[in-house]
């Protein structure tokens, strides 16, 4: 439940918040993306599937709309299965699922003939994104793993 609030909550600070931010570079981190590799790690490769394109579902349709809907439902839904799966430890697959997506999404926007894929495009934009949200994966993923700290208290 609280890795749901959590998705949802990443949500809507991305689109309300984060995407107006004016940083360095022109990127802004993911928070989404952080948010369902959390909730990954805690609930597996079926589940954070699931939660990946649930989520990426809701940013797909939200405005403002620059893609096609279902780009990033199916980003998320491969980032959330692999997150789940793990590779090696928590920091290494955040790491690796970090640095996957924006190539997945660009593999999957070059497919569907999306103008804006293009290499410089991306050699310019995906390392800017990429810092920024290991910047602010330490938060956002503890957040989201948060769950797994209060069913040790109670």
């Amino acid at each position: 439940m609280i890795a749901a609030l959590v998705v949802v909550a990443a949500v809507l600070v991305q689109v309300v918040v984060v995407n107006r931010l004016a940083l360095p570079g022109g990127g802004v981190p993911d928070l989404v993306l952080l948010a369902v590799i959390g909730a990954a790690l805690l609930r597996g490769p079926a589940a954070g599937a699931v939660i990946g394109f649930c989520a990426g579902l809701v940013i797909d349709v939200m405005p403002p709309v620059a893609h096609v809907a279902g780009q990033y439902a199916f980003v998320l839904a491969v980032v959330g299965y692999v997150a789940g799966r793990g590779a090696g430890g928590p920091v290494s697959t955040v790491v690796l699922c970090v640095l996957m997506a924006p190539l997945v999404a660009a593999a999957v926007g070059g497919l569907i003939g999306d103008p804006r894929v293009t290499l410089p495009a991306l050699f310019a934009r995906a390392p800017i994104v990429i810092v920024y949200t290991l910047i602010a994966a330490p938060a956002v993923v503890w957040l989201a793993t948060r769950r797994r700290t209060l069913e040790y208290v109670t």
